[in-house]
């Protein structure tokens, strides 16, 4: 089911690229800042992928250590580390590192406490985080939601949506349900993380790479400070403690 799941994100990933197409300025001529990628932090255990139930709570012994230090959820730290050890399953040339997911999560979100946002046992955000309305103002981009507000809540502009920020429109295309509930869902931190692992592995292929990794955070969001700012909260992350 996991793995039918990850290959029908590599096939409709394809079509995100007209929803994000600010990635596309970035080329490899383009200055890769010092420190880049990140380190990949603390190995995380093998654990079956596969398995029933939400597949995550596996890593709650190797969560529960780290988390209290890093100053995140230990939810929050499982999903991220289950979303890396999938890509390292089913994309093992992907090398994307639970650091990468967790400092996205951390500059997103605050790992999914923006707002005294809380995240329950089964990875649910509440309550649900949502980004500024996307109307072109305040130099921000002009995303019409198409849907109609269903997701987002806002009837004619999109809002970026959960933990990892997910644009309506490219969620439908490639969210997937990582906890096994039956519900493929933004503002489940697991869901999220596994959708933007797929999504950062299809735009930079090999995040071991400086051209790679930069790719992917391109493609997650076109600016220089924020992928400096993610590789300086995975920095930390990876070094054991908060930025």
């Amino acid at each position: 089911m996991l793995q039918v799941r990850w290959l029908r994100t590599a096939v409709v990933l394809a079509a995100t690229a007209l929803l994000m197409a600010s990635s596309c300025s970035w080329r490899i001529g383009t200055p890769i800042p010092q420190g880049v990628p990140p380190p990949p932090g603390d190995p995380v255990p093998n654990i079956d992928t596969h398995a029933a139930g939400r597949p995550a709570d596996q890593l709650h012994p190797w969560a529960a250590v780290r988390a209290p230090v890093l100053e995140m959820p230990v939810t929050a730290l499982e999903a991220y580390a289950y979303a890396a050890k999938v890509a390292a399953v089913e994309n093992p040339s992907c090398h994307l590192a639970w650091t990468t997911l967790a400092g996205i999560g951390m500059v997103e979100s605050h790992n999914g406490t923006y707002h005294g946002a809380t995240i329950a046992l089964n990875g649910d955000v509440t309550p649900p985080i949502r980004g500024v309305r996307l109307d072109g103002s305040n130099g921000n981009l002009e995303i019409v939601d198409a849907d109609g507000g269903q997701m987002a809540g806002d009837p004619t502009y999109a809002r970026a949506m959960g933990p990892m920020q997910f644009i309506p429109e490219t969620w439908r295309l490639y969210g997937v349900d990582a906890n096994n509930d039956g519900v493929v869902s933004p503002d489940n931190i697991d869901d999220a993380a596994l959708s933007a692992a797929g999504y950062l592995c299809w735009r930079g292929r090999d995040l071991a790479t400086p051209v790679g990794w930069m790719k992917a955070l391109r493609a997650y969001n076109l600016s220089d400070q924020y992928a400096t700012t993610v590789r300086d909260w995975a920095t930390a992350y990876a070094n054991g403690h908060p930025l």
